[in-house]
């Protein structure tokens, strides 16, 4: 009989595991885990059901990638950088994202559970680091919750001034769509952030052609703008007017926090695989198309921001309106005014699109704490359509900090709560490549083939190391400007370095209340559950075979059934 633990195409079920058949090498959860913290089977979905549809996760992932950083942002990090520390720091961090998913996606293949990447690090590392990421990235959502909130109400100031109607009526109408659409099944969410992600879509790829034309011959006279701007005033900014490589440098190094903001929240797409069908095929299709949307949205995005608008324009970073937009600029001196105004109302779009999906996020993250008791057992309850309704309805109410603008400003909130989030989402990258690698070194040890995984990518490994290195520096030194002589800010500081106090803090304090183990890489579990996975997926396949429909226009049906 050949050796089970090296023929991992059909492993074993827990009742399987528990007959004898099997050796001693490979160990299962429940026998790591002693104690309340863990369930015994972490596959099992007590209350979510899986209503998003295959298309619904694929414009999840597109979506979670597109937020206002990307429209409004941007303004800042160019007036910083300069057109080519712009595009270095965007793509160093597109970079990260790409390697973030490569992970994501081979440990969420291998086991989509509620909570992804939260649960794994309890099984694969720690408990109270799967304590720990878990209320960090419930910290970091609901905030950027908040933010996205802020930004809306900041955008529609671009045609009601706030003199006339106070910020806080438009948050609460931006409050109310969002919990609305995470009020009643993940199915309507998924259909409304379908629809959100094609504007996004749709209005990026406009931007990108108008800017095309606007470089082409639609300078203010008519004349081609080319690269000018990278001649004049040039490609990088001389950071606070420090002189030499040494400015030329921090001004590139001030964008990777603003990159960081736009670019967080691609990993959600492991949370809502345990709430889609056959997760395991739909997984690495979003994947797949993952680099085509960074290089596409942002990579191009910020190429050609850098040449339709120069650095030193006056209005760059004056402004969280759409009017401070690097795309605005760019019309306004081209003399294009109908499209501002339609930009802006695709921003809004966004803007509350976003907020969607991080209350979707952080509903879900508060439910796989639950489940795991780390988190009140309250919030496992769930509607008899699947959704968390105590999760999303205490998430929605701290999204509510949102309101502090309408007399902070929402504009000083937003770039507070920017700086905030920005470092402890990228907290949560750092705790999946230290999950992914742990997750390498149980498999080295248990001598499980890689060849058994049902996705993996011969990048990945790299890809956790890397993630490690650029984070690294990123989390180490965002704040350094602070420290300047005569430059403290205290806003600044905390926002820059207080999510580098949370988190350990979290991992300790959870560590000391549960008296929990790293888990030993030949004591980690690579059995339970993956039977009754393996069971669903075939079950799918079957089914899909059977109606798989024969011609095009039944191909589009189905796509949109």
């Amino acid at each position: 009989m050949s050796d089970p633990i090296t023929k991992m195409s059909t492993p074993p079920s827990p009742s399987e595991k528990a007959s004898g058949l099997y050796g001693e090498s490979t160990v299962l959860e429940s026998q790591v885990q002693n104690d309340p913290t863990q369930p015994v089977e972490d596959h099992e979905e007590y209350g979510l059901q899986k209503a998003l549809k295959p298309r619904h996760l694929i414009f999840i992932s597109i979506g979670a990638c597109i937020g206002t950083g990307i429209f409004l942002g941007v303004g800042s990090a160019l007036k910083s950088g300069g057109p080519l520390g712009l595009l270095i720091g965007y793509s160093l961090i597109a970079s990260v994202v790409v390697a973030v998913m490569l992970m994501v996606c081979e440990l969420t293949t291998f086991l989509p559970v509620s909570g992804g990447h939260i649960r794994l690090a309890g099984r694969f590392v720690d408990p109270a680091l799967s304590a720990a990421m878990g209320w960090n990235y419930l910290i970091c959502w609901t905030l950027i919750l908040a933010a996205e909130l802020s930004a809306a109400a900041v955008l529609i100031s671009y045609w009601v001034p706030t003199s006339q109607i106070n910020p806080a009526v438009w948050i609460a109408i931006g409050s109310i769509v969002v919990l609305a659409l995470n009020a009643f099944s993940a199915g309507i969410y998924g259909e409304a952030e379908f629809w959100f992600a094609s504007i996004k879509v749709i209005t990026i790829m406009g931007l990108i052609f108008v800017s095309i034309y606007i470089t082409s011959r639609g300078g203010p006279n008519g004349e081609s703008i080319g690269f000018s701007y990278w001649r004049d005033p040039g490609p990088f900014v001389q950071f606070r007017g420090i002189e030499g490589s040494t400015g030329r440098f921090l001004g590139f190094y001030s964008v990777l926090a603003q990159a960081s903001f736009s670019m967080i929240g691609a990993e959600m797409l492991a949370l809502a695989a345990a709430e889609c069908r056959n997760p395991r095929r739909v997984l690495p299709i979003c994947l797949r198309t993952v680099w085509i949307r960074i290089v596409f949205f942002y990579i191009v995005s910020v190429f050609m921001i850098g040449l339709i608008v120069p650095s030193n324009n006056p209005r760059l970073g004056t402004e969280s309106t759409a009017a401070a937009s690097p795309f605005v600029i760019a019309m306004t001196t081209a003399r294009i005014r109908v499209l501002p105004s339609i930009i802006n109302a695709a921003i809004i779009t966004s803007a509350l699109s976003a907020g969607c999906s991080d209350l979707y996020t952080t509903s879900r993250a508060l439910y796989a704490l639950a489940q795991k008791k780390q988190a009140p057992k309250i919030f496992t309850r769930t509607t008899k359509n699947g959704v968390p309704h105590y999760a999303v309805a205490v998430c929605w109410l701290v999204g509510c900090l949102a309101y502090l603008g309408s007399s902070a400003g929402s504009g000083v909130v937003f770039n507070f709560l920017v700086n905030l989030t920005a470092l402890s989402g990228i907290l949560t990258w750092v705790s999946i490549a230290i999950t992914y690698l742990r997750f390498r070194a149980g498999m080295r040890a248990q001598s499980i083939p890689r060849e058994s995984l049902p996705w993996k990518s011969p990048l990945s490994l790299f890809a956790a190391y890397w993630t490690l290195l650029i984070v690294g520096v990123v989390l180490l030194f965002s704040g350094w400007e602070v420290f300047r002589p005569g430059r403290w800010n205290s806003a600044s500081f905390f926002s820059n370095y207080l999510p580098l106090a949370w988190f350990p803090a979290l991992y300790v304090l959870f560590k000391f209340l549960w008296k929990t183990k790293v888990v030993k890489a030949s004591e980690m579990d690579f059995v339970t559950g993956i039977k009754e996975i393996e069971e669903d997926q075939r079950r799918c396949d079957e089914e899909d075979a059977l109606n798989q429909p024969t011609t095009m226009l039944g191909k589009v049906a189905k796509y949109f059934e």
